[in-house]
This record gives structure tokens, sequence and C-alpha cells, in this order.
């Protein structure tokens, strides 16, 4: 449902793919890179992945004969991790994206726009309303801001404001780990 991809061994970027029906395999996201998902067949050689393989096509910085890559794969895991998408709804009062579980770790990303990805956690501050974004930027950049954007809950998470970053009128890409991963796991 998400790959990570990249060169150990040159200085290409990461190359990522959302299976969600906003994304799908003709298009990619760079980890390192604020920009909108791009169309290419060069990177997932237009090839869904499925649950046991996931295809690369030529593009350099996932396919150089001289390269060692490194690809981590997630899936959706009851309990445990959700990759999915939602559309935002660019008002204060943000919308609810259920994950079933309550998340520990959230990363998304807006599919359109040229925003940072957002990171969110319950380790840094880790009560609501402390739940501030860490921002990936587009210079390898890592910044910290207290804007108090999220809400954690037992089964899923909250936005608070309204944002380019995370809650907008666009469609968002995530991945979320469970708190406590086990498909059971008592609320808090």
């Amino acid at each position: 449902d998400y790959i990570l991809l990249k060169a150990r061994d040159a200085g290409e970027g990461w190359a990522s793919q959302w299976n969600t029906p906003a994304m799908g395999p003709t298009k990619s996201t760079a980890i390192n890179s604020t920009g909108s998902a791009a169309t290419s067949s060069g990177e997932w050689n237009n090839t869904a992945p499925t649950n046991t393989v996931f295809t690369i096509g030529n593009q350099g910085r996932v396919n150089t004969n001289t390269h060692k890559y490194i690809a981590y794969c997630f899936h959706n895991v009851d309990g445990h991790c959700r990759v999915g998408q939602y559309r935002g709804n660019g008002i204060a009062n943000g919308m609810f994206v259920f994950t079933g579980f309550r998340p520990a770790f959230i990363l998304t990303k807006s599919i359109a726009s040229g925003t940072d990805w957002a990171i969110y956690d319950n380790d840094r501050l880790g009560y609501n309303v402390d739940n501030n974004i860490m921002r990936i930027g587009g210079s390898s950049s890592v910044t910290e801001q207290t804007d108090d954007d999220i809400d954690l809950y037992s089964t899923g998470f909250k936005f608070r404001r309204s944002s380019p970053n995370f809650n907008n009128a666009q469609i968002f890409q995530f991945i979320a780990f469970a708190e406590q991963p086990f498909k059971y796991a008592n609320a808090r």
C-alpha cells in the first residue's frame, strides 16, 4: 500500500508510491521534495504492487544497474498500520480520519501542491492538544512548530486547524502506525 525506495550508494532522492485511488502506479512522490505527485511510468512501470511483489521501471532513481537499493514496503494491517487518503476540508474544525487504532506516528503529504511532508507522533509532547507538526522540506530540512495541529483519538486523528500541509481542500496521502499494535488493544 506504500513503498519507499532509495539508492543506498547514489545521490538520488527517495521514490515513493501510494497504492490509493488518487495515486496508483502511474504517480510518484519524493519524501525529500515538496513537489506534488508526478505522473511517471519510469518508476513503477505503470504496474500496481501486489501483496508479494512490486515492479520498477527504468527511471534512474529506482533502477540503475550499478546501484544498491533499499525498499520499505508497508501494507494495511488491522490494529497496526493504516495507509490511505483523505480530502481536507480547509476549515479550523478539521475532519476526522479513521485508522481503527490510536496513532503513535502519522505521515501526511498533499498530492496536489508543493507543500512539506507533515509528521505527527505521540512522543514529543503526546497529549491533546499538544501534538505539533514536524515538517520535512525540499531542502532536506526538518522543522518543528508549536501549532497544536492535531488530536489523536482511540480510533484515528482529527485536525484542529486549516493548513496546506495537512488540511485544505485537497487530497492527502497518509500512513499511520498504532500506539498499541495489537488488533484488540484497549483505548486510552
